[in-house]
């Protein structure tokens, strides 16, 4: 490690495709880094980071950087449009997603010490694996170690189902210490409360994004076309309030900000910028867990290895000069005390399911070949039935 760098020295950073500054919030929480750059193209997520990073430089697209200053951490979460399940999934080199190759073009410049890739779990599989082999190959060739990690952000104690890829890489450094030294393990599912469930209103015929004690991933997107909170169903409420949205605020919770974060970027007419900031970001509380790994990483064990094969990319893996190993690790690295779904979500002041988002729900639970509770599924219908 630079002698510069200590653990009481926060490591200088750029963020690239900085969104609302997930990743710099958290390591800025855990003290492993202050941003000087931040680097942001979309007008409503600039006028947010004006405000939460008053000290950081702005600069509004990556690709059109000549150079970046030299930095200890360069992290990268760059678009997910091409590669996510709710976008068009045209691949690592699609219009969007592509622009990952701006940030290799400008990492001779910047030096950094450590390099931080975020994004969506559907990177592993996209195109046969191809998205991974192409940022592992293009690391290699700049001579960087890397390891990743599929990261449950509910590790965390946050109630949001959200499972995203670390990627970590260093030229100086060992990136398994940090990303693959320690795990704790998936809880069973006595760890949740069975009092609200969260699913996805804008799905219905071939998914329900359905999660215990906690709401799908927020999104940026949906599949009607619209960036929306999921929906709660809380089994005791009373008729016509089982079936309620969370607050924008609360939404900002369950990914880790403080409330009111994206509240510079708030629209006269809707939330929906809002929404989209929130659903696109990265979850504080886990990139201020990997702050905390940074400053003080574990010592994983090179001996516990199993090369990979068969081209599928494990949950986590780390490797080298052109080979891949499995790291048997689950997906969640630690276990933070856990804050239940409605303990973030007053279910007093909710939002009951509009009318329409309800019946259009129900209609396509209708038409769907998919199992749904008995439970949930007359209370839907009893929901349509009040609110119309």
């Amino acid at each position: 490690m630079r002698e510069d760098v200590g653990v009481a020295t926060p490591m200088t950073a750029v963020g690239l495709f900085a969104g609302i500054g997930g990743l710099e919030e958290g390591l800025r929480r855990s003290g492993a880094a202050k941003a000087e750059l931040l680097v942001e193209n979309w007008t409503p997520a600039q006028d947010v980071l004006r405000v939460q990073f008053p000290d950081a430089k702005l600069d509004d697209d990556v690709c059109d950087l000549d150079s970046l200053p030299k930095v200890d951490l360069l992290t990268a979460g760059f678009p997910c449009t091409d590669l996510s399940q709710a976008g068009r999934t045209a691949g690592i080199t699609g219009q969007a997603s592509g622009l990952v190759s701006c940030v290799f073009d400008l990492l001779e410049s910047a030096d950094p010490m450590w390099l931080v890739f975020e994004n969506v779990r559907n990177m592993l599989v996209l195109d046969k694996g191809n998205a991974m082999r192409y940022l592992v190959g293009k690391l290699e060739a700049e001579r960087y170690r890397w390891a990743y990690r599929l990261v449950d952000s509910r590790s965390t104690g946050v109630a949001q189902r959200r499972q995203r890829v670390i990627i970590l890489a260093s030229r100086t450094e060992n990136p398994a210490d940090v990303l693959l030294a320690d795990d704790a393990g998936e809880p069973s599912n006595g760890h949740y409360l069975d009092d609200a469930f969260g699913f996805y209103w804008t799905e219905g015929l071939r998914g329900l994004g359905w999660a215990q004690d906690a709401v799908p991933t927020l999104k940026g997107g949906s599949t009607v076309g619209i960036p929306s909170p999921p929906a709660i169903w809380v089994k005791a409420a009373e008729p016509g309030r089982r079936l309620v949205v969370p607050s924008i605020e609360e939404a900002e919770e369950l990914q880790g900000f403080d409330r009111g974060w994206t509240e510079p970027a708030k629209s006269p007419r809707s939330n929906g910028p809002r929404w989209r900031l929130v659903g696109n970001a990265v979850t504080v509380s886990v990139s201020e867990w990997l702050g905390n790994k940074l400053r003080c990483p574990g010592k994983h064990d090179p001996r516990n290895r199993t090369p990979v094969t068969d081209g599928r990319w494990p949950v986590a893996a780390w490797g080298d000069g052109g080979k891949v190993y499995r790291a048997d690790v689950s997906m969640w690295p630690v276990r933070l005390p856990y804050r239940h779904l409605l303990g973030t979500v007053a279910h007093a002041s909710a939002q009951p399911l509009s009318h329409r988002a309800a019946a259009g729900f129900y209609s396509r639970m209708q038409r769907a070949k998919l199992r749904f509770d008995d439970e949930f599924a007359a209370d839907v219908a009893e929901h349509v039935h009040l609110t119309g």
